[in-house]
Order: structure tokens, then sequence, then C-alpha cells
């Protein structure tokens, strides 16, 4: 007779041999091939469009020649953790890639205290570790194979180098998406300097393979804001080597080189800026006649308000928020601050799971579309007490208070999808009535001391990049559009571009969008001669003025 015992023990010994002999090797990375469909002539751009300032009457236009590109926190650590707030708002706006693979508390040891050489024997960058470049190297291949039109554009224009002596300082943040368009400048020219935007943006092991690779980079995950403009002024203030284009997000550094580097600041050819906030501190520049050089809008272009604002957050505000939470969506009453384009992709993943959403706005014709969308447009002391989730894209300071705070029901959740993180008024509650008690990584309870508690996510900063990622596709829309304003703004001939903020013109983001319809096979449809006279068009575009809505 056999025993059941012992037939028992066999039986889970082969299993578990089993499982061992199926378990998965990892996958190898390959470099993505661009379909020729979405190789388009550089040349075919019309030389007819006009960039003009945003804030003024559009009186003059600017010819476009042909031979040029066309287009008009957490609990305190010790060390230099700091928690105060700096002179720039959104100096501690947060971003960071979940898929990260460390995290700053691997290492305490400040990269500031330590000295790391990479296999060129350069020592000109200073991140987290340089060992983890092999990991981001990955990571960057990833992201290329969805990011085709960008790599199109550094395949057509690398023999050509359009960026040819553009020496250029950014303040980005810093994910393989981002690095991709750091080593397409490089490979049209450019001589680059790379920080980070905010001080959770940078993906440690990408910030290592862009040193590796050449590019003085000085950023990590986790920085203090005396780290965060220690890291900017490195890459501004070096021997030998003097910045002559600005790429920034949030206007942090264009922010430092005016007031500390006026000299510098003088001789930048160009600005290239895609932040609302960053944006608005450039309008607010030119408005009262101190910019001195001529600054791009890369945020108020159609290719990146309904793509980057729109459809990216439509996205990843839900894996942001189920990351964190592990909250179920049907039947919850959410209140979403703000109808822009950010609002809009919010609100539109909320309804489709079930939420009841509210919408609170100052602007009669944003408030208008939510409420033909099917949203209630409500004030926010209004349903203070009885919402489930907040979450503010304003762009504003303080639009949700403590005294709000304090009426929110138990277990209610509070988050910002804003550039800034100034939307909720995060400093009051640092008080020493309330405890602040940390679950998960970028997860705070407030605790009120009746028990209360209110789940604080990425400490009011930036949500879907603090908690998650976002879609490659869609940053590579911004990268593509961000590549073609530096290479106008640095080949413009002398006057084209006064001191002033621009907006890139219809032309340019229609060819940005058509680079990227080859990866859906769309086919567009051509306008005959007698078609194209009938709507008073050339036939290859613009085909909206640049008044056009869409």
């Amino acid at each position: 007779m056999s025993d059941p015992a012992l037939e028992a023990k066999l039986e889970v010994k082969q299993a578990s041999k089993e499982v061992k002999e199926s378990e998965n090797v990892a996958e190898k990375y390959s470099a993505m091939t661009v379909s020729k469909n979405s190789e388009m002539n550089m040349g075919d751009l019309s030389p007819a469009f006009t960039a003009v300032p945003t804030h003024k009457p559009v009186k003059k236009q600017i010819q476009f020649v042909v031979d040029n590109q066309e287009f008009s926190r957490f609990p305190t650590k010790a060390g230099r953790r700091s928690l105060s707030r700096s002179i720039s708002q959104s100096s501690t706006d947060s971003y960071s890639s979940a898929a990260s693979y460390t995290d700053s508390s691997d290492d305490e040891t400040s990269p500031r205290d330590k000295t790391q050489v990479n296999s060129k024997g350069s020592s000109d960058f200073c991140v987290k570790n340089i060992k983890q470049a092999e990991f981001g190297r990955r990571e960057i291949e990833i992201a290329e194979q969805d990011m085709c039109a960008l790599i199109s554009l550094r395949k057509r224009a690398q023999s050509d180098k359009p960026l040819a002596g553009a020496k250029i300082v950014g303040c980005t943040h810093i994910t393989a998406q981002t690095a991709v368009l750091i080593e397409t400048l490089v490979a049209l020219g450019a001589q680059c300097r790379w920080t980070a935007c905010n001080i959770y943006s940078t993906q440690n092991e990408v910030a290592a393979a862009l040193s590796e690779n050449g590019v003085a980079v000085f950023a990590w995950k986790g920085e203090s804001e005396d780290d965060f403009w220690w890291c900017i002024d490195r890459c501004v203030n070096t021997e030998g080597w003097q910045p002559n284009m600005i790429l920034d997000d949030g206007g942090d550094l264009t922010h430092w080189m005016y007031k500390k580097y006026p000299n510098v600041f003088k001789k930048i050819s160009g600005i290239v800026e895609e932040s609302v906030t960053g944006v608005h501190r450039l309008y607010q520049l030119s408005k009262a006649g101190k910019l001195c050089v001529p600054a791009m809008n890369v945020n108020d272009s159609v290719t990146k308000q309904k793509f980057d604002n729109l459809y990216c957050c439509r996205e990843s505000i839900l894996d942001g928020l189920k990351r964190t939470t592990d909250v179920m969506f049907g039947g919850k009453q959410v209140v979403v601050c703000g109808y822009g384009e950010v609002g809009k992709g919010c609100c539109a993943a909320l309804k489709a799971l079930g939420a009841i959403v509210y919408v609170t706005e100052i602007d009669p014709i944003c408030a208008l579309q939510a409420c033909m969308d099917g949203f209630r447009v409500v004030k926010l002391n209004e349903v203070i007490r009885q919402v489930d989730v907040i979450i503010t894209c304003t762009g504003n300071k303080n639009v949700v208070t403590r005294d709000q705070l304090d009426r929110m029901k138990n277990g209610s959740i509070v988050c910002n999808m804003g550039h800034s993180n100034t939307e909720i008024d995060v400093a009051s509650l640092r008080t020493p009535e309330l405890t602040w008690e940390r679950v998960r990584s970028q997860v705070d309870h407030v605790i009120w001391p009746d028990g209360k508690r209110v789940i604080l996510l990425a400490e009011g900063r930036l949500l879907n990049l603090s908690c998650s990622t976002v879609p490659t596709f869609v940053l590579s829309i911004t990268a593509t559009t961000q590549a073609l304003a530096l290479i106008e703004l640095y080949n413009a001939p002398e006057g084209r571009y006064k001191q002033d903020v621009y907006l890139l013109p219809k032309k340019m983001d229609e060819y940005v969008a058509s680079l990227h319809l080859a990866t859906f096979d769309a086919h567009l449809t051509e306008l005959s001669e007698e078609q194209a006279k009938y709507l008073g068009l050339n036939k290859n575009g613009p085909f909206k003025p640049n008044y056009y809505r869409y």
C-alpha cells in the first residue's frame, strides 16, 4: 500500500521544481524601427506662417524663410531635508516615476557628498548612483519605442546638426521620456547640462544613464530645497561653459538666471517654456519690460494642450489614485477643481468608472462646458462635507484651505493634478495638534485630534508623476514640439523675434501632429486644387487660423 503522506510530499516537491523551471527570463530590449510613413520632408513646411506675441493684439506677422525650420514632500529627515518653502512656488512641485528602480531612502548619503566618475573619466555630474546607468539605458530604450516622431526627427536632422553650437541648459522632469529628448538634442549638435524641475521628479537610473553618456546631469530623487537650487546653480555656473538656450518647465531655471546671473541671462538666444506656471512668469517679466530675450510658449500650443494636458491626464489620474489608495470609484463623490484641459481629462476618466463628479470653476465658459458634459458645477463649500475625493487642477493657490480640510469627512482623499504644489494649503496642516502618518510612499494620513483621517497624496504635489507614470506616446508629442521650438529660436535670424513671448504657429502644431499619425496607420485626406481655392487654403496647410479653438 502506498503512503498518502509520502505521496503528498513528493507532489509538493515536484510542483516546486516545475515552478522554478517555468520562471521567465528578462526580456531583451531592442531599438525600434521607425516607420517610413512617419518620415516627412522638413522642407515641406510652408514658409508663410507667423508667430505672434500671445498677450497683445495681432498686429505684426513674422515671415519664416524657406531654409529654416518654421514656426511662428513627506516627514522631515535629518541632514539637508527641508520642508520650508523657497522663493519659487514651483520648486518643490513633485513628479517621480513609480517605475524607478531605487528610492531616495536606499542610501541616506547625499550625492553631493560622493565622488563619482563615469566610464569616460568625467565627474561633471551629480546623481544618486552612476552604477545604475545600465538599468537607466534599458528604460530609455523602452521609451524610444513609443516616441517614433522624435526618433524620426533625430534621424532626419542628425546629419544637418541644426543645433551645432547650441549650449542648452535644461530644467525639466528627468525621466526616460525626457532622456530621449535630451539625447535627441545632443544628436542634433547641442551641448546640454540638465537638472530636475522638482525634488521628486528624477528617475535615478535614467539620470545615471545620461551622465554615463556624457550629459552633465545634476539631479536625484528626494532632493532637499537646498539641493534643488544647488543643482540649478551647478548647471548654470560652470567654468568655460556659458549657456545660450534655456529649456524650462516651471520657470525656476529662468528665474534663477535672471536674478543671480543677469549678464549670462542677457546673452541667451531663446527660452522654451512648457508649463502654465513658467509661462505665467514669463508674461509677468514681459509685461514689466524685464524680459530681455525671446521666449516660446509651448504650453499653449495645441499639441501640448489637447494631448499632454487632456489625454495624458485622462489616463494617468486613475493610475495615480489606484496605486496609492486602492480606492474603488463606482459611486464615490468626487469634486474636480478646475475644468481646463487637465480637469476635463480627470472628469472624463472618473465619470467612466461610475463616480459622481462635481466641478468647481471661476470661468463661466468652462463652467458651461462642464454643465453640457453632464457635471454639476458647485462651490467647494457646498459639497465639502460629503465628497470622498478632491482633485485640484487650477494652477492657482489655496484652492483647498485648512478650514475646508477641517470639514472633510473621515477617509477623504485630497490630491493635486496641477503643476504647482500651492493649490492645497498643506503648510496649514503642519501644526502640533495634527499627526502625520506615512502609510505608503507618497501617501500620508493626516490625523485630527478626534481621530479623523484625511489621506493626502504626494504632499499636494503633482499626483500622476509623483505616484505613477504617464503615457510615453503623449510625451513624445510634447518633446517633439520642444525640440522644434529650440531649433527655430536658435536658427532664427536676428530681429525675427523680439524680447517677447511667442506662440508656436498653427503650421508647426500640424507638423508635429502629422509625425505621430503613422503610429495609428492614419491616412489624411488631401484637398484638390479646386477645394483648396474654394476654402482659401494652401493644400499643405495650415488648415486653421491662429484664433481657431479646437
